[in-house]
């Protein structure tokens, strides 16, 4: 069955030669962040740091770098789940061919934890100043815990049933915190942390925290699962490692993943929040300090030969977007389940996950109508913005099955393509504003708040996209350098942005009445103001991640012949998205070219690294 911990894990992938050991000495500030990235960017196996400077403890990176080694971590149980879920998808499937679902009740059974009085990982006491102190980028606050199983039970109700599993980031070192005794503890809205949080604040406790770090490898993945309210991440992590997850039960406090490598214990007091950050983030960019509570530290645990899992976060792909996928292999044919008469989503990882959400949804409202249009995807799409983490999404672009049964949203070129031909710019762009978004997300009027969109376009064709711009087309002042970046999609540099923050640009305004003018740009429904317009038009991981981690639908969407109608927004010519950098907006992560030049050392003849980057 699955492993049981993190050693076998690594024994495994080292006798499938998906694991190399580093014996050199590495530094944890920067530098081995640096080569994880790159071997990650070159497909190469799981690393072994042995010899770590400032702390005893050996490191290891990119046990989930690639899919086919995530699958293989959790090869005996895959087939299992997904017979699972085809259950939810239709009961009924069971009495078609009931010999493969013999041992489903065993997968049931082996998601209700197991508790013991002790377990390896209570065999030692340590210290946060000892453990490793992994810092990514160069201008992170300090160095953090990138992979934690940060667990908490419900005060209301106490128990795994109760409980909340997540990956929320702990900060270890600087800023403001006691060494040793305090750390930070940066969790997101929207998540089952903060819930526990706010029972214990009502109630004027202090909420017990557990952060396990390594263990088996499904307590990992299911920290990250997007799972419905109400439905443990603990249960899931069983089902999917085929095993009882061990749980140490201690009179009195919180249960400790006894397999677990560390556990730092703490408890976050009723009151008293400190600056956390900055690190960089999945979006590509700096997270900025902001105050976060503080988890005061009571102990720190970990058993023989403990090994500290971490990976690093950055601007996309990253080993994170193997974490995505493969939460997509397993769910997808859950989703019509989750969200009626939505038959895919994908959460786009070149756009940072969050701020883009492509969808395929059903228009069946009026099916005698003469053309179909958008009311049965407004129903779907405000369902994706109220439920989960899709509730997170800042764009949610879906679009009808009837239209094209072929079309998925995991064609991103052809999807967008599909919208542009179909999208009436008078009607279809629906906004939320004033609402929380996405802590990392920078674009918006404030922290936790900007605006939403909901793009819904269904019926037949509207135009032709153009692949050639008029040639009498006339920029204004500071605009330049028009590149066509696909069909129906224009690229332009604008000049710099200099207002701020939960403001219109009167350039963006002079830009969208100089479209306006000029006509002829039917086959152009899109056009995107960047800083850099041959960057931005150089590939669709570019685009999308220009467009959308830079801009706030609501502030920095405008269009040719814009209007307001009753509250409702639309332009008659093309749409303009301002997604250039704003004077508001967190800096993009850098790397560290002295950095850089000492890892390409290591792949030179010779170095650990040569053959793999």
């Amino acid at each position: 069955m699955g492993y049981r911990n993190m050693q076998e894990c690594l024994l495994a992938l080292e006798e499938q030669g998906q694991l190399v050991r580093i014996r050199e000495e590495m530094e944890p500030n920067i530098e081995i962040g640096v080569v994880q990235r790159r071997v990650f960017q070159a497909g190469g196996p799981a690393l072994l740091f042995e010899n770590v400077r400032g702390t005893r403890f050996p490191m290891v990176a990119n046990v989930f770098g690639t899919l086919d080694r995530v699958r293989f971590l959790f090869r005996d149980t895959l087939g299992l789940l997904e017979r699972l879920f085809q259950l939810k998808v239709d009961p009924l499937v069971a009495l078609k061919q009931p010999w493969k679902y013999l041992k489903t009740p065993l997968a049931l059974y082996n998601t209700m934890p197991k508790s013991q009085p002790g377990g390896p990982v209570m065999a030692h006491k340590t210290t946060i100043s000892e453990l490793p102190h992994l810092k990514s980028w160069p201008l992170d606050g300090g160095a953090y815990v990138t992979l934690p199983q940060v667990y908490s039970e419900s005060p209301n109700k106490p128990g795994f049933g109760g409980s909340n599993l997540g990956m929320y980031r702990v900060q270890l070192t600087g800023n403001d915190y006691q060494p040793d005794r305090e750390v930070g503890l940066h969790y997101q809205i929207h998540r089952g942390l903060g819930h526990h949080h706010s029972e214990a604040l009502a109630k004027g406790e202090s909420l017990p925290v557990n952060v396990f770090v390594g263990g088996p490898p499904a307590m990992t993945m299911g920290a990250i699962m997007p799972l419905p309210d109400g439905m443990p991440e603990l249960f899931f992590a069983g089902a999917l490692a085929g095993h009882r997850m061990q749980m140490v039960k201690r009179p009195g406090q919180l249960p400790i993943l006894a397999q677990a490598d560390f556990c730092i214990c703490g408890h976050i007091s009723a009151r008293g929040e400190k600056p956390e950050g900055p690190f960089g983030d999945h979006l590509g960019y700096y997270s900025l300090a902001h105050d976060f509570p503080v988890l005061t530290v009571d102990a720190v645990y970990h058993r023989d030969g403990a090994v500290w899992p971490f990976t690093t976060v950055g601007r996309p792909p990253q080993e994170d977007t193997m974490f995505g996928a493969f939460i997509h292999e397993l769910t997808s044919e859950l989703v019509p389940t989750v969200f009626s008469g939505v038959h895919e989503v994908h959460a786009v990882d070149a756009a940072g996950v969050h701020p883009l959400l492509l969808a395929v949804g059903s228009e069946r409202y009026v099916p005698y109508a003469e053309e179909r249009r958008p009311q049965e995807l407004l129903t779907n799409g405000m369902a994706l913005l109220g439920t989960s983490q899709t509730s997170l999404s800042k764009y949610v672009l879906i679009a009808a099955r009837e239209d094209d049964a072929h079309l998925s949203a995991h064609h991103i070129p052809e999807f967008i393509r599909h919208m542009l031909e179909r999208v009436d710019l008078t009607r279809d762009l629906h906004f939320v504003t004033r609402t929380t978004m996405d802590t990392l997300d920078y674009s918006g009027i404030s922290l936790n708040q900007g605006s939403k969109l909901l793009w819904a376009s269904c019926g037949p064709k509207r135009r032709t996209l153009a692949v050639t711009p008029p040639s009498d087309l006339s920029l204004p002042p500071g605009f330049s350098d028009l590149r066509v970046f696909a069909p129906g999609i224009l690229v332009v540099r604008g000049p710099a942005h200099k207002r701020g923050r939960d403001e219109h640009d009167p350039l963006m305004n002079r830009l969208a009445n100089a479209l306006d003018k000029s006509g002829g740009l039917d086959g152009f429904p899109l056009v995107v103001c960047v800083d850099d317009a041959e960057f931005t038009a150089r590939d669709w991981d570019n685009f999308l991640w220009v467009a959308f981690t830079r801009s706030d639908p609501a502030t920095d969407m405008y269009g040719a012949g814009a209007f307001t109608h009753c509250k409702h927004w639309g332009c008659t010519g093309p749409l303009v998205l301002d997604g250039r950098l704003k004077t508001y907006h967190a800096p993009p992560l850098e790397d560290d070219p002295d950095v850089e030049r000492r890892v390409d050392a290591l792949g030179a003849p010779g170095g650990p690294l040569h053959g793999i980057i």
